[in-house]
């Protein structure tokens, strides 16, 4: 065996230096060695392969030169590669990812003193409903939804199925917000106009839809392109589930694009105590008018609710 002297140790064995199984250094030095004696450095090795020294009382870190056969100075834990009778350190496991939280969305419910179909709530209450067709550019829903949000507003949205197809992520967005997610037919066509089961199937579309997506099929629905569902059309809706209709007592008309101005105007000048107003996702003037009109809704002292809190 060949013995390391104190002088020795100023110099440290790379992983050329070769070590053997049972702690002993090679037989012989390295071919690279001088006439001298002294020992030639080698290129460092892999910090992954370098073996401890046989009497060393720690691995070493990787990120530095092995030690002497003598060296008790202790290695970096986190790197070091463990002694020859060191249990190996456990492999550090990544806590997996958690799944997307289900939507658990309400489903509709029937109050047994209101009308098949609602167009307002009580009028005792200093409550109102906004009530959106789900419909349009993505960006300007998000929009909509962050005003009503920034203003404690809490909003119903009527959702289009072909929509929902487009962006289903906008389902959770609205849910997510404190909101109502309801019906409004899966091609917004004229629903009243329609047959019987074409008008079944447009309502059975879209709750197929909400279903797949929130779990359940919306808490209300409201006929496409029509203030008022016609006798069929509330009896078809009633089958599908949705115990009463929803219409509404002031309309913004702000699909007609009449400015953000008269948007305001047309909500401001019908509102009351229990109204339902109707909205549109997808126009610039909706966006544009909303603030204001939230705004003076709390001057009024008149708080923007949910349809199910209005009615409820």
């Amino acid at each position: 065996m060949v013995r390391v002297t104190t002088s020795d140790r100023r110099f440290v064995l790379r992983a050329g230096a070769g070590l053997v199984a049972g702690g002993a250094f090679a037989a012989a030095c390295s071919p690279s060695t001088s006439t001298s004696g002294a020992a030639t450095r080698h290129a460092p090795a892999s910090p992954a392969k370098a073996s401890p020294g046989p009497d060393s009382a720690a691995p070493a870190s990787p990120a530095k030169a092995s030690p002497g056969p003598d060296s008790a100075a202790p290695a970096s834990p986190a790197t070091a590669s463990p002694g020859p009778d060191s249990a190996a350190p456990a492999s550090p496991t990544r806590a997996p990812k958690a799944p997307a939280r289900p939507l658990v969305a309400p489903a509709p419910r029937a109050f047994p003193r209101q009308p098949a179909q609602i167009s307002h709530g009580p009028r005792g209450r200093s409550r109102v409903a906004l009530t959106f067709h789900g419909q349009g550019e993505p960006s300007i829903a998000r929009a909509l939804l962050g005003e009503a949000e920034r203003h404690g507003a809490r909003v119903t949205v009527l959702a289009v199925g072909s929509w929902l197809d487009e962006h289903p992520d906008l389902a959770r967005r609205i849910l997510d917000g404190g909101h109502d997610l309801g019906n409004h037919t899966q091609r917004h066509l004229d629903i009243n106009a329609m047959p019987a089961a074409e008008a079944a199937a447009e309502i059975t579309g879209c709750a197929e839809r909400l279903r797949r997506l929130t779990g359940s099929i919306g808490t209300w629905f409201r006929p496409s392109r029509a203030t008022r569902a016609s006798p069929l059309v509330e009896t078809l809706a009633r089958r599908a589930g949705y115990p009463h209709v929803l219409s509404y007592d002031v309309d913004s008309l702000d699909f007609t694009s009449p400015g953000a101005a008269a948007v305001a105007r047309n909500i401001l000048g019908e509102i009351r105590d229990g109204s339902v107003v109707s909205l549109h996702f997808g126009y610039a003037d909706t966006v544009a008018a909303l603030p204001a009109v939230l705004d003076e809704l709390d001057r009024r002292g008149l708080r923007a609710v949910t349809t199910t809190e209005l009615i409820g």
